[in-house]
């Protein structure tokens, strides 16, 4: 059982796949990175449900904050260079300095603030290795949701009609319940 942050580094630590994913992604040393949302997740959840294989990721999303490099084409290029280390990944590597741009949002602080700023608690959240190889665990919302797998919107969400239709579509596209039938939802 998962219970506590801990437990939760110990899956990432005794899964070689996520450590080799991890330690491709540290070896760029891009600024401020951390690899979040359904990477995280999803391998808690599928802990929680007891299966023996880990669901099948849609992509691995691999956040940055570079203010001085904002460039689209520079997502793309470090997208290129995961795929030719690990060709089965499928990468998205965004920089959050440019991100508030195409979300329409004031600037983020660096990237918690923006992983802070996600839909749902669930995906609100970020895992990485620092310079000792360490795991270090980002949650802005807490772990609790994660854990008691109940999906519901982040404050930053919450607190507008208009991100909160971007809420419920995406818990209508997403369909973790079917995945995941221990999943429940606060709010739909």
């Amino acid at each position: 059982m998962l219970e506590n942050e801990k437990d939760i580094v110990k899956v990432f630590y005794n899964d070689k796949e996520m450590m080799a994913i991890l330690r491709v992604a540290q070896s760029l040393n891009l600024p401020d990175w951390w690899i979040c949302a359904g990477f995280v997740r999803s391998r808690i959840w599928d802990v929680l449900h007891g299966f023996s294989q880990p669901t099948p990721l849609d992509d691995v999303d691999l956040v940055y904050f570079d203010p001085i490099h904002t460039d689209e084409a520079k997502e793309k290029e470090l997208e290129q260079k995961l795929n030719s280390i690990l060709p089965t990944v499928p990468w998205s590597v965004k920089n959050e300095a440019r991100m508030h741009l195409v979300n329409g949002l004031e600037p983020y602080k660096d990237t918690v603030d923006a992983i802070s700023k996600f839909p749902e608690t669930v995906t609100s959240l970020g895992i990485k290795l620092d310079e000792n190889d360490s795991i270090r665990l980002t949650f802005p919302h807490g772990i609790e949701d994660v854990l008691n797998m109940t999906v519901q919107p982040t404050p930053f969400f919450a607190e507008s009609n208009q991100r909160m239709k971007i809420y419920h579509y995406r818990i209508r596209k997403k369909k973790w319940h079917e995945k995941w039938i221990k999943v429940t939802y606060l709010v739909e």
